[in-house]
Protein backbone atom coordinates (compact mmCIF):
# COMPACT_ATOMS: atom_id res chain seq x y z
CA UNK A 1 0.00 0.00 0.00
CA UNK A 2 1.42 3.37 -1.07
CA UNK A 3 1.07 6.74 0.62
CA UNK A 4 -0.78 9.42 -1.34
CA UNK A 5 -1.46 13.12 -0.77
CA UNK A 6 -4.47 14.77 -2.41
CA UNK A 7 -4.41 18.57 -2.31
CA UNK A 8 -8.19 19.10 -2.24
CA UNK A 9 -11.43 17.22 -1.79
CA UNK A 10 -13.01 16.21 -5.11
CA UNK A 11 -16.66 15.93 -6.16
CA UNK A 12 -17.95 12.42 -6.76
CA UNK A 13 -16.65 9.13 -5.39
CA UNK A 14 -13.26 8.74 -7.10
CA UNK A 15 -11.29 9.34 -3.91
CA UNK A 16 -13.12 6.46 -2.23
CA UNK A 17 -11.61 4.15 -4.83
CA UNK A 18 -8.16 5.60 -4.18
CA UNK A 19 -8.51 5.25 -0.41
CA UNK A 20 -9.58 1.62 -0.80
CA UNK A 21 -6.18 0.78 -2.28
CA UNK A 22 -3.74 3.23 -0.71
CA UNK A 23 -3.19 5.28 2.42
CA UNK A 24 -4.72 8.58 1.38
CA UNK A 25 -4.23 11.98 3.01
CA UNK A 26 -6.68 14.62 1.71
CA UNK A 27 -6.16 18.30 2.44
CA UNK A 28 -9.44 19.35 4.12
CA UNK A 29 -9.45 23.12 3.64
CA UNK A 30 -11.16 25.25 1.02
CA UNK A 31 -7.92 27.02 0.09
CA UNK A 32 -4.92 25.13 -1.34
CA UNK A 33 -2.28 23.92 1.11
CA UNK A 34 0.29 26.64 1.81
CA UNK A 35 3.71 26.05 0.34
CA UNK A 36 5.16 24.86 3.66
CA UNK A 37 2.33 22.34 4.10
CA UNK A 38 2.61 21.14 0.51
CA UNK A 39 6.30 20.43 0.98
CA UNK A 40 5.72 18.74 4.33
CA UNK A 41 2.81 16.58 3.18
CA UNK A 42 4.62 15.37 0.06
CA UNK A 43 7.99 14.64 1.70
CA UNK A 44 7.19 10.97 2.36
CA UNK A 45 4.52 10.15 -0.23
CA UNK A 46 4.61 7.83 -3.20
CA UNK A 47 1.82 9.55 -5.11
CA UNK A 48 0.45 13.09 -5.46
CA UNK A 49 -2.94 14.14 -6.80
CA UNK A 50 -2.72 17.90 -7.27
CA UNK A 51 -4.70 20.83 -8.65
CA UNK A 52 -3.61 23.49 -11.12
CA UNK A 53 -3.14 25.92 -8.21
CA UNK A 54 -0.43 23.71 -6.68
CA UNK A 55 3.13 24.46 -7.72
CA UNK A 56 4.81 21.10 -8.22
CA UNK A 57 8.27 22.39 -9.03
CA UNK A 58 11.80 21.02 -8.93
CA UNK A 59 12.17 21.87 -5.25
CA UNK A 60 9.13 19.85 -4.25
CA UNK A 61 10.16 16.93 -6.43
CA UNK A 62 13.69 16.97 -4.95
CA UNK A 63 12.30 16.92 -1.40
CA UNK A 64 9.98 13.96 -2.11
CA UNK A 65 12.41 11.06 -2.60
CA UNK A 66 9.66 8.41 -2.65
CA UNK A 67 7.45 10.22 -5.17
CA UNK A 68 6.83 8.15 -8.30
CA UNK A 69 3.45 9.29 -9.67
CA UNK A 70 1.86 12.73 -10.07
CA UNK A 71 -1.72 13.12 -11.26
CA UNK A 72 -2.84 16.64 -12.15
CA UNK A 73 -6.57 17.38 -11.86
CA UNK A 74 -6.53 19.54 -14.99
CA UNK A 75 -5.93 19.41 -18.73
CA UNK A 76 -2.89 21.68 -18.57
CA UNK A 77 0.29 20.79 -16.73
CA UNK A 78 1.98 24.20 -16.57
CA UNK A 79 1.97 23.95 -12.76
CA UNK A 80 4.16 20.82 -12.87
CA UNK A 81 7.87 20.83 -13.70
CA UNK A 82 7.79 18.05 -16.29
CA UNK A 83 11.55 18.16 -16.80
CA UNK A 84 12.25 17.57 -13.12
CA UNK A 85 9.63 14.83 -12.95
CA UNK A 86 10.96 13.03 -16.03
CA UNK A 87 14.48 13.32 -14.66
CA UNK A 88 13.33 11.25 -11.70
CA UNK A 89 11.25 8.89 -13.88
CA UNK A 90 8.08 10.17 -12.19
CA UNK A 91 5.01 9.65 -14.35
CA UNK A 92 2.75 12.71 -14.74
CA UNK A 93 -0.87 12.42 -15.80
CA UNK A 94 -3.64 14.88 -16.64
CA UNK A 95 -7.39 14.81 -17.39
CA UNK A 96 -8.04 15.63 -21.06
CA UNK A 97 -11.23 15.40 -23.16
CA UNK A 98 -13.78 15.23 -20.33
CA UNK A 99 -13.96 19.00 -19.81
CA UNK A 100 -13.91 19.97 -23.49
CA UNK A 101 -17.62 20.59 -23.91
CA UNK A 102 -18.07 22.20 -20.51
CA UNK A 103 -15.30 24.71 -21.20
CA UNK A 104 -16.48 25.38 -24.76
CA UNK A 105 -19.99 26.04 -23.44
CA UNK A 106 -18.63 28.58 -20.97
CA UNK A 107 -16.45 30.28 -23.58
CA UNK A 108 -19.47 30.81 -25.78
CA UNK A 109 -21.60 31.88 -22.82
CA UNK A 110 -19.01 34.52 -21.93
CA UNK A 111 -18.89 35.69 -25.53
CA UNK A 112 -22.66 36.11 -25.62
CA UNK A 113 -22.81 37.75 -22.21
CA UNK A 114 -20.35 40.50 -23.07
CA UNK A 115 -21.65 40.92 -26.62
CA UNK A 116 -25.20 41.53 -25.35
CA UNK A 117 -24.25 43.47 -22.18
CA UNK A 118 -25.96 40.91 -19.95
CA UNK A 119 -24.05 41.73 -16.71
CA UNK A 120 -24.93 45.43 -16.99
CA UNK A 121 -28.55 44.75 -17.88
CA UNK A 122 -29.03 42.27 -15.03
CA UNK A 123 -27.38 44.65 -12.55
CA UNK A 124 -29.73 47.45 -13.62
CA UNK A 125 -32.77 45.32 -12.85
CA UNK A 126 -31.51 44.48 -9.35
CA UNK A 127 -30.68 48.14 -8.74
CA UNK A 128 -34.22 49.20 -9.62
CA UNK A 129 -33.00 50.98 -12.73
CA UNK A 130 -35.61 49.67 -15.16
CA UNK A 131 -38.03 52.54 -15.63
CA UNK A 132 -39.39 51.38 -19.00
CA UNK A 133 -38.49 49.69 -22.26
CA UNK A 134 -35.86 51.90 -23.88
CA UNK A 135 -34.93 51.76 -27.55
CA UNK A 136 -31.30 52.87 -27.14
CA UNK A 137 -30.22 51.24 -23.87
CA UNK A 138 -28.05 48.13 -23.44
CA UNK A 139 -27.32 47.94 -27.14
CA UNK A 140 -25.03 45.01 -27.78
CA UNK A 141 -23.13 43.55 -30.69
CA UNK A 142 -24.48 41.00 -33.12
CA UNK A 143 -23.05 37.51 -32.79
CA UNK A 144 -24.93 35.85 -35.65
CA UNK A 145 -22.88 36.08 -38.82
CA UNK A 146 -19.90 37.71 -37.10
CA UNK A 147 -16.29 36.55 -37.39
CA UNK A 148 -14.80 34.48 -34.57
CA UNK A 149 -11.06 34.16 -34.23
CA UNK A 150 -9.77 31.12 -32.35
CA UNK A 151 -6.21 31.13 -31.01
CA UNK A 152 -5.37 27.48 -30.38
CA UNK A 153 -7.47 25.03 -32.37
CA UNK A 154 -7.16 22.06 -30.04
CA UNK A 155 -10.02 20.05 -28.54
CA UNK A 156 -11.67 23.02 -26.84
CA UNK A 157 -10.98 25.40 -29.71
CA UNK A 158 -12.62 23.00 -32.16
CA UNK A 159 -15.62 22.61 -29.85
CA UNK A 160 -16.04 26.40 -29.74
CA UNK A 161 -15.82 26.51 -33.54
CA UNK A 162 -18.57 23.91 -33.73
CA UNK A 163 -20.83 26.09 -31.56
CA UNK A 164 -20.01 29.11 -33.70
CA UNK A 165 -21.28 27.33 -36.78
CA UNK A 166 -24.74 27.26 -35.19
CA UNK A 167 -24.60 31.07 -35.23
CA UNK A 168 -23.43 31.03 -38.86
CA UNK A 169 -20.19 32.72 -37.83
CA UNK A 170 -17.10 32.83 -39.98
CA UNK A 171 -14.32 31.09 -38.06
CA UNK A 172 -10.65 31.98 -38.38
CA UNK A 173 -8.03 30.01 -36.48
CA UNK A 174 -4.30 30.06 -35.94
CA UNK A 175 -2.33 27.12 -37.39
CA UNK A 176 -1.82 23.84 -35.56
CA UNK A 177 0.83 21.16 -35.94
CA UNK A 178 -1.50 19.16 -38.19
CA UNK A 179 -3.49 21.81 -40.05
CA UNK A 180 -3.12 25.19 -41.62
CA UNK A 181 -4.63 28.44 -40.50
CA UNK A 182 -4.20 32.17 -40.48
CA UNK A 183 -1.33 34.02 -38.78
CA UNK A 184 -2.16 35.41 -35.35
CA UNK A 185 -1.97 38.96 -36.70
CA UNK A 186 -4.61 38.18 -39.34
CA UNK A 187 -6.89 36.49 -36.81
CA UNK A 188 -6.70 39.50 -34.50
CA UNK A 189 -7.24 42.05 -37.26
CA UNK A 190 -10.21 40.34 -38.93
CA UNK A 191 -12.18 39.01 -35.96
CA UNK A 192 -15.18 40.49 -34.17
CA UNK A 193 -14.56 38.08 -31.30
CA UNK A 194 -11.25 36.44 -30.30
CA UNK A 195 -11.33 33.33 -28.11
CA UNK A 196 -8.13 31.96 -26.57
CA UNK A 197 -7.59 28.20 -26.28
CA UNK A 198 -3.81 27.72 -26.55
CA UNK A 199 -1.72 26.16 -23.76
CA UNK A 200 0.46 28.34 -21.56
CA UNK A 201 4.10 27.97 -22.63
CA UNK A 202 7.06 30.35 -22.66
CA UNK A 203 6.06 31.22 -26.23
CA UNK A 204 2.43 32.04 -25.35
CA UNK A 205 3.01 33.92 -22.08
CA UNK A 206 1.62 37.42 -22.69
CA UNK A 207 0.91 36.44 -26.28
CA UNK A 208 -1.93 38.95 -26.13
CA UNK A 209 0.08 42.03 -25.23
CA UNK A 210 -0.27 45.72 -26.10
CA UNK A 211 0.73 45.32 -29.78
CA UNK A 212 -1.63 42.35 -30.17
CA UNK A 213 -4.53 44.24 -28.62
CA UNK A 214 -3.79 47.20 -30.89
CA UNK A 215 -4.29 44.91 -33.88
CA UNK A 216 -7.82 44.03 -32.75
CA UNK A 217 -10.82 46.01 -33.91
CA UNK A 218 -12.18 48.69 -31.54
CA UNK A 219 -15.50 46.82 -31.72
CA UNK A 220 -13.94 43.43 -30.91
CA UNK A 221 -14.34 41.35 -27.75
CA UNK A 222 -11.66 39.11 -26.21
CA UNK A 223 -12.55 35.87 -24.41
CA UNK A 224 -10.02 33.85 -22.39
CA UNK A 225 -10.84 30.44 -20.91
CA UNK A 226 -7.32 29.02 -21.36
CA UNK A 227 -4.69 30.38 -18.93
CA UNK A 228 -4.55 33.84 -17.44
CA UNK A 229 -0.92 34.57 -18.26
CA UNK A 230 -1.59 34.33 -22.00
CA UNK A 231 -2.95 37.89 -21.66
CA UNK A 232 -0.92 40.82 -20.35
CA UNK A 233 -3.32 42.22 -17.71
CA UNK A 234 -1.80 45.72 -17.72
CA UNK A 235 -2.12 45.95 -21.49
CA UNK A 236 -5.68 44.63 -21.34
CA UNK A 237 -6.71 47.22 -18.75
CA UNK A 238 -5.31 50.02 -20.89
CA UNK A 239 -6.97 48.66 -24.02
CA UNK A 240 -10.36 48.58 -22.29
CA UNK A 241 -9.93 52.02 -20.73
CA UNK A 242 -8.79 53.57 -24.02
CA UNK A 243 -11.50 51.87 -26.09
CA UNK A 244 -8.93 49.98 -28.16
CA UNK A 245 -11.24 46.97 -27.85
CA UNK A 246 -14.92 46.89 -26.93
CA UNK A 247 -14.85 44.36 -24.09
CA UNK A 248 -13.35 41.24 -22.58
CA UNK A 249 -14.49 38.15 -20.69
CA UNK A 250 -12.01 36.22 -18.56
CA UNK A 251 -12.48 32.92 -16.79
CA UNK A 252 -8.75 32.81 -16.04
CA UNK A 253 -6.55 35.64 -14.81
CA UNK A 254 -2.98 36.57 -13.97
CA UNK A 255 -2.60 36.47 -11.02
CA UNK A 256 -5.25 33.94 -10.05
CA UNK A 257 -7.25 34.56 -8.00
CA UNK A 258 -7.43 38.31 -8.53
CA UNK A 259 -7.30 40.61 -5.53
CA UNK A 260 -10.54 42.57 -5.00
CA UNK A 261 -8.60 45.80 -5.57
CA UNK A 262 -6.87 44.63 -8.75
CA UNK A 263 -6.89 47.63 -11.14
CA UNK A 264 -8.09 45.44 -13.99
CA UNK A 265 -11.43 44.90 -12.24
CA UNK A 266 -12.16 48.62 -12.57
CA UNK A 267 -11.85 48.50 -16.36
CA UNK A 268 -15.03 49.03 -18.38
CA UNK A 269 -16.85 46.27 -20.26
CA UNK A 270 -15.07 43.47 -18.43
CA UNK A 271 -16.64 40.24 -17.17
CA UNK A 272 -14.58 37.98 -14.89
CA UNK A 273 -15.61 34.55 -13.61
CA UNK A 274 -13.60 32.46 -11.09
CA UNK A 275 -12.12 29.75 -13.36
CA UNK A 276 -15.32 27.75 -13.79
CA UNK A 277 -14.73 26.45 -17.32
CA UNK A 278 -14.97 22.80 -16.26
CA UNK A 279 -17.49 23.43 -13.47
CA UNK A 280 -20.26 21.04 -14.34
CA UNK A 281 -21.03 18.08 -12.10
CA UNK A 282 -20.40 15.59 -14.89
CA UNK A 283 -17.10 17.12 -15.99
CA UNK A 284 -15.62 17.54 -12.52
CA UNK A 285 -16.60 14.04 -11.40
CA UNK A 286 -15.14 12.51 -14.54
CA UNK A 287 -11.95 14.54 -14.02
CA UNK A 288 -11.68 12.96 -10.58
CA UNK A 289 -12.11 9.50 -12.03
CA UNK A 290 -9.39 10.08 -14.62
CA UNK A 291 -7.04 11.59 -12.04
CA UNK A 292 -7.44 8.56 -9.78
CA UNK A 293 -7.06 6.14 -12.69
CA UNK A 294 -3.81 7.86 -13.64
CA UNK A 295 -2.49 7.71 -10.09
CA UNK A 296 -3.43 4.06 -9.54
CA UNK A 297 -1.71 3.06 -12.76
CA UNK A 298 1.42 5.05 -11.96
CA UNK A 299 1.69 3.60 -8.48
CA UNK A 300 1.29 0.10 -9.90
CA UNK A 301 4.13 0.69 -12.34
CA UNK A 302 1.86 0.77 -15.38
CA UNK A 303 1.69 3.56 -17.97
CA UNK A 304 -0.96 6.10 -16.98
CA UNK A 305 -4.02 6.19 -19.25
CA UNK A 306 -3.37 9.89 -19.80
CA UNK A 307 0.34 10.37 -19.26
CA UNK A 308 2.04 13.53 -20.53
CA UNK A 309 5.72 12.67 -20.11
CA UNK A 310 8.07 9.86 -20.96
CA UNK A 311 9.60 7.94 -18.04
Amino acid sequence: MARVFVTRRLPGHALERLAAEHETDVWPERLPPPRSELLARTAEVDGLLCMLADGVDAELIEHAPRLRAISNYAVGTDNVDLTAASGRAIAVGHTPDVLTDATADLAFALLLAVARALPEAAAAVRAGDWPTWEPARFLGRSVHGATLGIVGLGRIGRAVAQRARGFEMEVLATPTATSGGAPLETVLERSDFVSLHCPLTPATRHLIDAPALTRMRPTAILVNTARGAIVDPVALRRALEDGAIAGAALDVTDPEPMAPDDPLLAAPNLLVTPHIGSATTAARERMGELAVENLLAGLAGRPMPHQVNAT
